[in-house]
């Protein structure tokens, strides 16, 4: 049976390999400096990391991030203040499609509206089915799809940015 929690400050190296172990691929934008950076506001108990658990194992997790620390972009669509972003979610390859990613997903939606957030913002790449699945299940929608060669190097190499509005 898998649980969920929030990560602990000591975990955030376990964190990180796992990111980095199943997170690349062809759709994900991953940097070492993003992903550094990322599990700084965790550690720094800015930021705080929805982990699900099998057998005493992280094996999924999702990162929410206060509106201020989040990208710059943000502000287009929510006003920063009031807003919590989602930046990196990963699930072990052995529990993928199990639905852990959209309970992670809610884990974080929970998460943000004890922080008093309006709304939580995520985004993808347009071709990636498996994260517009899993944040289509959490009650994400679509706000805009948009070019992004910078961040792209796939596929129509589009973001879309999506949004979850919150009852408080």
């Amino acid at each position: 049976m898998i649980s969920y929690r929030l990560a602990k400050t000591t975990e955030v190296s376990e964190l990180k390999s796992l990111l980095w172990k199943y997170g690349p691929n062809e759709w994900n934008y991953l940097t070492e400096e993003g992903v550094d950076a990322e599990l700084q506001l965790v550690e720094s108990g800015r930021a705080h990391a929805a982990v699900a658990i099998y057998r005493n194992q992280i094996v999924g997790l999702a990162i929410l991030i206060s509106g201020v620390d989040a990208p710059s972009y943000i502000e287009k669509y929510a006003r920063v203040e009031e807003s919590s972003f989602i930046g990196d979610v990963v699930v072990s390859k052995e529990h993928s499609g199990m639905g852990i990613a959209s309970q992670l997903l809610r884990e974080c939606i929970h998460k943000a509206k004890s922080l008093n957030s309006k709304s939580v913002l995520i985004e993808r790449h347009e071709e990636n089915l498996a994260s517009a699945g899993m944040m289509k299940n959490a009650g994400f929608t679509i706000y805009e799809t948009f070019h992004d060669p910078d961040k792209r190097s796939s596929g129509t190499r589009n973001s879309v940015v999506l949004g979850c509005m919150l009852n408080n």
